[in-house]
């Protein structure tokens, strides 16, 4: 027995591969549910309701899926490459740090700039945070051959205690009574809110244009055929002529900046300031995303969305019927499992020998 990939992927086989998925993971979440002793149709019902049923959780829904859309386009455009960017959750801590470097009040006066010249300072500065902590990796894949899944991940946790001692030092708010938090960031950088009493700010704009942008780079571009090159085979796009150590240090800039804005934007649009719990995994879930969209950046939006409905819904059925929260966990991962099993199969067959 062995796999055998199918001449031709046909339009009917697209369709029904992610319908096969999203029906699997709907029934395996339902015997756990029933296992659970909870009515299955109550519970879905509370779940979509809590994520999506009304203009407060929709607002809830988008605000969780802006981190999300951001860390998953920065997997997304690494994975084309074969780069294999795990480190998005340091990125977005390093990019959020370099935001409240140039735009935190310090020492209750904040830089003598104005705020049109500060904000975009402070967005390049997150950006160029999040691109450096990546290089480093790209270059010694490239150069080395080191894998990059065990030196972006090691770099998570250094960045993590590195953000642990600035806000226990010299970054730590004074104002804070001992909470190990940043200073704040200048009020005229915040970004400004979609709807009134709500927390969906303009980082949700952000985020769908840099996905219509890095959609257009990656089809309609020549860096984009480069990085497709080599994705698809290295060694076939070097022997073509394609630059393969440029293309994989261009990606890597654009992946951690991708990951450093998610940081700035995530202190501008909600926290206001650095905190270690300030990311609940972004950067690790992201990487969850982008294999659900197939690294497609449009799908990303997509996918981020799903996501952050599934988790904020959650967590209003947890509360109106006692279903753990962990559920939305469950169907997360399963339906990335799903996916990839129901795309295999729909590109490959089993041919028996």
């Amino acid at each position: 027995m062995r796999l055998e990939k199918r001449p031709a992927l046909s339009r009917s086989a697209q369709v029904m591969a992610p319908l096969g998925a999203v029906a699997f993971t709907l029934i395996v979440t339902a015997l756990l549910v029933l296992w659970a002793g909870k009515p299955v149709g109550q519970t879905y019902a509370l779940l979509f309701k809590g994520g999506f049923g009304s203009v407060f959780a929709l607002s809830e829904t988008f605000t969780r899926a802006i981190p999300l859309m951001l860390t998953g386009l920065a997997a997304a455009v690494a994975f084309r490459a074969r780069l294999f960017n795990i480190g998005a959750e340091g990125q977005l801590y390093a990019g959020a740090l370099a935001a409240i470097a140039v735009g935190g009040l310090h020492g209750g006066t904040g830089f003598d700039a104005p705020a049109w010249l500060l904000f975009p300072a402070m967005m390049a500065a997150a950006a160029l945070a999040g691109a450096l902590l990546l290089l480093g990796p790209a270059l010694m894949k490239a150069r080395l051959g080191v894998d990059e899944v065990v030196t972006t991940l090691l770099l998570n946790f250094i960045v993590l205690l590195a953000v642990g001692a600035l806000l226990d030092g010299p970054m730590k708010d004074p104002t804070a009574l001992g909470w190990p938090q940043s200073v704040a960031l200048n009020p005229a950088l915040e970004l400004g809110k979609l709807v009134e009493q709500t927390r969906v700010h303009t980082g949700l704009i952000w985020g769908g244009v840099l996905a219509l942008g890095l959609w257009g780079l990656l089809n309609h571009t020549v860096l984009g055929f480069d990085i497709r090159a080599v994705g698809a085979n290295p060694r076939a796009a070097a022997f073509a002529g394609v630059g393969v150590t440029r293309t994989m240090v261009l990606v890597a800039l654009l992946s951690g900046a991708l990951a450093g804005l998610a940081g700035a934007i995530e202190v501008a649009g909600r926290t206001s300031y650095v905190t270690l719990d300030m990311s609940p995994g972004y950067g690790y879930s992201g990487i969850v995303i982008a294999m659900l969209a197939a690294l497609h950046p449009l799908g990303v939006v997509l996918a981020s969305v799903f996501v952050a409905g599934v988790l904020v819904g959650a967590d209003s059925m947890s509360r109106a019927i006692g279903v753990p929260t962990y559920l939305a966990d469950v169907i997360v991962a399963t339906s990335l499992i799903a996916v990839l099993v129901a795309m295999l199969a729909a590109q490959y067959r089993l041919r028996w020998k």
